[in-house]
């Protein structure tokens, strides 16, 4: 029997989706959702996860619960080709990362590389909260739940996805074979695989102000481009200036495409040669700012109308949210009951053990 083809993937609900979020992963899931290449889809917004470190403030990650979902659908994700659910709804994904808390060390989450990056980022230090020390565990409750053999992810994701396979490989092993070993699914645009803030900083974040969001208007758009980083040593146009770390570029790399010189900036032929006139001298800021200003309103305005067509109607969206935990909850209680059988903890549902123990008590 040919395994089945799975894909699983998610968001925090902390805020409304970003332009990092959409060439990184959500861009990918549509067409991997279009592909019929899969068997079943999940897409599940991490409101658990997102409490690990919002946990004294709740109503910011329920109001976003619906900023995301609208996102999603506003991106094309499709509830009649994809399951999308709410995390926290979903209790056996809390059984679940109990159980394999016994199977992760202290020491190896500290080694996590994400998990340090995350905890120097809010600076957490010693005060770390134990729900977000044990996020790569929670994770991998998320992945195997529903027995996704794909997870498409940014890079900075990978050792997260090892972790996962590491507790897969020791269950397997201590329990016989149960659960999915998942796949990385990188994007393949190396430029999408971690895009960065419109200031220069190596990561696009809520929190440090420098991200364009899907649903932000064209003004805003604009306004944000206009305001990029650049060279900084690029000071006027006849200066040579620098491609590599220059995150005008970097946007130009992940959202380019060959038609958009003809339609917006006939005067180059293609990214290349206008990456070397201003990496030679005499091509303004200003000018290849205009030009992605351009590329991104072709890109957002049809994710934006959407999705504010999407907003007439909330309830709709809540009751598509419902249906898909429904689905969702289903797959994550079957796995489970697999799970409860490999570690003997299945008591009601163990005829055989109950029949060996009527035996040794009435031989007593």
């Amino acid at each position: 029997m040919t395994k089945e083809k799975i894909i699983l993937t998610g968001d925090r609900p902390t805020g409304r989706l970003h332009i990092g979020h959409y060439v990184g992963s959500l861009r990918r899931r549509v067409e991997l959702q279009n592909s019929g290449l899969y068997d079943k889809i999940f897409v599940f917004i991490a409101d658990a996860q997102a409490l690990t470190d919002n946990v004294d403030n709740p109503e910011k990650v329920r109001q976003n619960v619906i900023e995301v979902a609208l996102d999603y659908l506003a991106c094309g994700l499709d509830p009649e080709k994809s399951t999308i659910f709410i995390q926290s709804q979903i209790a056996e994904l809390c059984e679940l990362s109990f159980y394999f808390m016994n199977m992760v060390t202290v020491s190896r989450l500290q080694r996590n590389p994400t998990v340090k990056a995350e905890i120097q980022l809010r600076n957490f230090d010693a005060s770390i909260p134990v729900g977000f020390f044990t996020y790569p565990i929670s994770q991998a409750a998320d992945i195997t739940a529903f027995k996704a053999t794909t997870v498409p992810v940014g890079e900075d994701q990978e050792p997260m996805l090892e972790q996962a396979r590491e507790i897969v490989r020791r269950f397997n092993y201590i329990y016989g074979e149960t659960l999915v070993e998942p796949e990385i699914l990188l994007p393949e645009n190396a430029a999408c695989l971690r895009l960065p803030g419109t200031d220069g900083k190596a990561k696009m974040s809520k929190s440090l102000g420098n991200c364009i969001y899907l649903s932000d208007s064209a003004d805003e758009i604009q306004k944000k481009v206009k305001g990029m980083y650049t060279d900084p040593d690029h000071l006027r146009v006849q200066d040579p200036g620098k491609v590599e770390g220059n995150p005008v570029f970097t946007y130009l790399d992940a959202f380019c495409r060959p038609e958009h010189f003809g339609l917006y900036l006939p005067d180059y032929p293609n990214l290349d040669e206008l990456k070397a006139h201003y990496q030679r001298g005499g091509l303004g800021d200003m000018k290849v700012k205009g030009f992605l200003n351009s590329i991104m309103q072709e890109t957002l305005e049809p994710i934006r109308n959407r999705r504010k067509e999407f907003e007439k109607d909330i309830p709709a969206i809540y009751e598509m949210l419902k249906k898909g935990c429904d689905e969702a909850r289903e797959v994550a209680a079957a796995t489970l009951d697999d799970v409860r059988k490999a570690m003997k903890i299945n008591y009601f549902d163990d005829a055989e053990l109950i029949a060996e123990q009527v035996k040794k008590f009435s031989a007593e």
